[in-house]
């Protein structure tokens, strides 16, 4: 059900695609200057923009939160890699006059131009793997779209002087439409993300609305200053003002390496528990792959995503304090007070090593009864119950025995919304065939 959105993005982008393209074949493209020099400044954006693929870790194909970070999908600054190439697009849709001389573009037009620049400057993208260029492309169109049918025809009409004139009403009738098209990018990026990653759609749209207080209103600003620019001064003023915008797409994109470091540092140290052969190897990355995707089932946020991810790294390193190893490395089994003095010790170790305070708050009262734990401790205490129950050889009936386990426990140690999330995502990955009952 979940894919039918996306195939109506793509459905829909690919028909305005082919009728843009047509009628631009067919009736020659009115402003060629113009349109070239558009759409050499969304090619260049679109060339320059991240591919929003990071090495094996947490944020990285490999690592935990899938393709791009623990939500399954790429990160805030990531969702507009193109800051450039957008607001180009969104400047040229909504631009009516170039020098003091009308455009004479319109909508199909605006479709095919973009469309043109922006498969130019993705061709190297694709190229290098980057298998969701294509609906970063579709997104493009459809709001390009949106955007162009708003202003073009009632600029060409004549009613948008009219009706606004040349003065402060424009303005405000600009940033009105820019904040609409705003609002088309964020509900069809998260239809997008959804048929990618399996995320319910609501907590996705809410972190594409929150992404738009950033970069987002940038890209939107500067739409409009450059298509009001331009028509004062000319084809000069893209270049004038594309610089701002280039600067903050580099140091974006800076600030992306730093917060992968990051999470290699935080993956190195979650591996230290298994070199010191306190847990089995790769125990840390699969509580942290599998707390990602209940989380995702539960609809958090992605900031709570990435807490719950980096906690799950983590869950284990206060049994680099204790002097004998817990066999097999499974806290499950041992007693309350036991696991409550060894989540303790590596809340302590967390705040050491410079984690934000909530994910060593995660950690150190993972072990607690659920009803005293934030959502994330819930998570990553369930999770790891069922790493430890199903990996060792406690229980010889594997995964669902595991889960049989968990539900026994629902009254005190685990919550029965996290533990049926848990079954699903299980059901739905393969890795055990559970039935979703109420917790006995």
């Amino acid at each position: 059900m979940r894919t039918y959105p996306a195939r109506a993005v793509r459905a829909a982008a690919g028909a305005l695609t082919a009728a843009g393209l047509g009628h631009t074949l067919w009736n020659g493209v009115a402003g060629p200057r113009i349109a070239l020099a558009f759409g050499v400044l969304i090619a260049v954006g679109e060339l320059v923009r991240r591919d929003g693929r990071g090495p094996d870790g947490p944020g990285g194909p490999g690592g935990p939160g899938g393709p791009g970070g623990p939500g399954g999908q790429p990160p805030a600054e990531d969702r507009h890699g193109a800051p450039l190439g957008s607001a180009g697009a969104l400047a040229y849709a909504l631009l009516g006059q170039c020098a003091g001389q009308p455009s004479r573009h319109g909508v199909l037009q605006v479709v095919a131009v973009v469309v043109a620049a922006a498969l130019v400057g993705t061709v190297p993208h694709i190229a290098r793997g980057g298998g969701q260029d294509l609906d970063h492309v579709a997104r493009r169109v459809l709001t390009v779209a949106f955007a162009a049918a708003c202003f073009q025809p009632l600029y060409n009409s004549g009613r948008l002087e009219q009706w606004f004139g040349q003065g402060p009403l424009l303005v405000v009738f600009l940033l009105a439409l820019l904040g609409l098209t705003a609002l088309c990018d964020a509900v069809l990026a998260a239809a997008l993300a959804g048929a990618r990653t399996g995320r319910p759609y609501g907590p996705l749209l809410r972190d594409e609305l929150r992404a738009l207080a950033g970069i987002g209103s940038a890209i939107c600003a500067t739409g409009a200053v450059m298509a009001l620019g331009a028509a004062v001064a000319g084809l000069w003023a893209l270049p004038v003002f594309s610089v701002p915008l280039l600067l903050t797409q580099m140091s974006l994109r800076r600030i992306t390496a730093v917060r992968t470091t990051y999470r290699q540092t935080i993956t190195s140290l979650a591996r230290a528990t298994e070199i010191a052969g306190y847990t089995r190897p790769g125990h840390a990355r699969r509580v942290a792959v599998l707390s990602c995707a209940v989380g995702r089932e539960l609809g958090l946020s992605e900031r709570e995503l990435t807490v719950l991810e980096y906690a799950a790294l983590m869950h284990d390193i206060g049994q680099l304090s204790l002097v004998d190893p817990v066999p097999a490395g499974a806290t499950a089994p041992l007693p309350a007070a036991e696991a409550r003095r060894i989540a303790a010790l590596g809340g302590e170790v967390a705040r050491q090593t410079g984690v934000p305070d909530e994910v060593a708050v995660v950690v150190e009262r993972q072990a607690d009864p659920y009803r005293q734990q934030p959502v994330a401790a819930r998570i990553v205490r369930a999770v790891n119950a069922y790493e430890d129950l199903a990996g060792g050889s406690r229980h010889p009936g594997g995964s669902l025995a595991a889960l049989e386990k968990l539900r026994l426990g629902t009254g005190h140690d685990y919550q029965p919304e996290v533990v049926e999330c848990l079954a699903r995502v299980l059901a739905r990955g393969g890795r055990a065939r559970v039935v979703a009952v109420p917790p006995g």
